[in-house]
């Protein structure tokens, strides 16, 4: 790696990533399942950002929030996804990746990674205005508000990593050269350090909890006022509508939040790599993949606006101005 010259320094002008080398006889498999999974999170969140564009009746806050939450989605999967797929399928250089490109790679997940935390907070915010205080909403949550947000959230996920990334560009790598992983993530590339790592662990435990625990703590005082209210809510049917919206929002945020603590809120480089990519598959493509279902295919307003953008134009019964697929009104 380019870094000045000293007297115990091994130069490196790459890393190989090892990705899941110990299983070769389910590379085909794999490739082939972490491809779909890709192009569907591509998919689905096209989807989203073009239906909440093109239908008026989705240019409202909570569907701002979502394009936005799409538009991270695939740049975290995007930032990986390919890499490992170029190295399943043994193309040349597949699973080569030079020091500037790890550490880019490093610092472009860190950033849409910690983007995301705070843009599952901002929504949280945005529901318990809504709930909690609906009287107000158009004051507290006027477009002038959400576009401050968003860009509070992207500005924040960017210095995330910045301290981080320059302590690894201080370290000294020597030895192998292979990380076992599927991609530069901060802990097998410490693994890899043979110098002082401690000052990098303890600013990566430090950022990482103000992130999270800054994040969740707005989330979990939304949804715990929400809750509040809505137990006093006498209409048991209004009651079950809110809970369930918060539930499936809970969801993804518990398996979000709960793969992010475990992965990075720790101090050691060495513990069970396996088992992290294992968790690391889930965080960074299979809950990019599941968040447009659970966010917004499940709401009704998303599901006929989809109608309305894709299917009334290759449906031709129409009658009253409805869209009648397979004999059922869609919208």
């Amino acid at each position: 790696m380019q870094q000045p010259d000293t007297p115990n320094q091994t130069h490196r002008a790459e890393f190989v990533l090892l990705g899941f080398a110990e299983v070769p006889e389910t590379r085909l498999f794999l490739f082939s399942l972490f491809l779909t999974m890709y192009l569907l999170t591509l998919l689905e969140n096209l989807a989203i950002i073009v239906v909440v564009g093109l239908d008026h009746r989705l240019h409202r806050p909570m569907y701002f929030f979502l394009t936005h939450l799409s538009c991270l989605e695939i740049g975290y999967t995007s930032v990986t996804v390919p890499k490992m797929l170029a190295g399943l399928l043994g193309v040349a250089g597949g699973q080569s990746i030079s020091y500037a490109g790890c550490l880019s790679q490093l610092f472009v997940f860190t950033f849409l990674g910690a983007a995301e935390c705070f843009l599952l907070a901002a929504m949280a915010y945005d529901r318990y205005v809504a709930i909690c205080l609906p009287l107000r909403y158009g004051a507290l949550v006027s477009w002038g508000a959400c576009v401050r947000l968003a860009a509070a959230c992207w500005l924040g996920g960017f210095l995330t990593p910045v301290l981080p990334v320059y302590l690894t560009s201080q370290l000294t790598f020597c030895g192998p050269n292979v990380i076992d992983h599927f991609f530069c993530d901060a802990s097998p590339l410490l693994a890899l350090a043979c110098s002082d790592v401690a000052p990098k662990e303890t600013a990566d435990l430090l950022v990482s909890l103000a992130v999270l625990l800054a994040s969740s703590v707005v989330i979990a005082a939304s949804y715990g006022r929400i809750v509040w209210t809505l137990l006093r809510i006498r209409v048991a049917a209004e009651r079950r509508k809110a809970f369930s919206t918060c539930a499936a929002h809970l969801a993804v945020v518990s398996l979000f939040y709960g793969t992010l603590f475990f992965m990075y809120v720790r101090t050691r480089a060495a513990s069970s790599i396996s088992f992290n990519k294992v968790v690391s598959v889930f965080y960074s493509i299979v809950t990019p993949m599941l968040n447009p279902l659970i966010y917004s295919l499940r709401n009704q307003e998303v599901k006929g606006a989809l109608g309305r953008a894709f299917c009334c134009r290759s449906w031709k019964g129409q009658r009253g101005g409805r869209c009648w697929v397979r004999g059922g009104i869609l919208a």
